[in-house]
């Protein structure tokens, strides 16, 4: 509870620290205002995490690297699973791979996911003529106070930014908020989906064992999201779609910038630095015969023939 209360507090005070900033060219009290703090809080916590995915993509090749080995283990040890387990964890420990490392940025998002949530369902509670009301992270402190109701009663679309789907009827307009939920449930499924897919695609060695797992993750994660979000609030359905979008262009740059040997994105890679290359050399389309380049695209030359007076003259 000790940690839960301090993470309100942190995802609390960021989210009004953007929304003070926003409130400079934006209406303080508007729905679009606070829904832009949301944004701002996720921007801020990928920002902080951004050491975290590197050692994720490191730990991502070095996985790469000792498929071999850990094959051979796996061969070696076959009817031995403790010793296998044993081998494997050696492996890891030797080569400073963490198998878990990809996990790492949904792991540690997962109780700033749960913080938001909260605060979300705390300033729901809000009511002016209760007087036993506590309002939740820093929104208690006196100097932030004035901004419980103003978060309460911002509405985007003509939804608060703590309505639900499963309890839409306590909203102003359970219509509005149905096809809202359903809306964001659907761009966020989507956007988890295509994000865990660009990375077998594009990112993943055909012969990889973990690729099989990341297939079963593909349709999972997905659908763990569509079955609990008709419970998430809108607020936090903004906060899980931004930060979808974050990951998608994150990792297509570093797909496209720095992909894993042997996969069709490290193909594609070293396609476009060969293309370069031939630009730069002001060559199209060329083949290598004998040591020299013979760019197909220019003309060939043809050798005039020999020919006879008579035939000139007939000519």
């Amino acid at each position: 509870m000790f940690i839960l209360d301090w993470l309100k507090d942190g995802v609390s005070w960021v989210l009004v620290q953007w929304h003070g900033l926003f409130s400079i060219f934006l209406d303080p009290d508007s729905g679009w205002t606070w829904t832009f703090a949301i944004v701002g809080l996720v921007v801020t916590i990928r920002v902080l995490l951004i050491p975290l995915f590197v050692k994720q993509i490191k730990s991502q090749r070095n996985l790469q690297l000792i498929q071999p080995q850990m094959k051979e283990i796996q061969k070696k040890y076959a009817g031995d699973r403790e010793k296998q387990s044993a081998e494997m964890m050696k492996l890891y420990k030797e080569t400073g791979t963490n198998p878990l490392a990809s996990c790492l940025p949904i792991i540690l998002q997962a109780p700033i996911f749960f913080a938001l949530f909260s605060v979300l369902n705390g300033v729901s509670q809000y009511s002016p003529d209760d007087p036993t009301y506590v309002a939740p992270g820093v929104f208690a402190w006196s100097q932030y106070t004035h901004l419980v109701p103003s978060m309460h009663d911002a509405q985007i679309f003509g939804v608060p930014l703590y309505g639900t789907f499963m309890h839409a009827d306590e909203t102003p307009n359970p219509t509005a908020t149905h096809v809202l939920c359903v809306v964001l449930i659907i761009l966020m499924t989507a956007t988890t989906f295509f994000t865990q897919r660009q990375l077998i695609v594009k990112n993943s060695a055909p012969d990889n064992p973990m690729v099989k797992q990341q297939k079963i993750l593909l349709y999972v994660f997905p659908l763990m999201f569509m079955i609990s979000g008709i419970n998430f609030p809108i607020g936090v359905l903004i906060y899980w779609f931004t930060t979808n979008i974050w990951s998608m262009g994150q990792q297509f740059w570093v797909i496209r910038n720095n992909p894993q040997p042997g996969t069709p994105a490290f193909e594609s890679k070293q396609a476009r630095i060969d293309a370069r290359e031939n630009r730069r050399r002001g060559v199209s389309t060329h083949e290598v015969i004998e040591g020299e380049i013979v760019d197909e695209a220019a003309p060939t030359r043809v050798q005039p023939k020999k020919t006879s007076r008579s035939q000139r003259k007939r000519k």
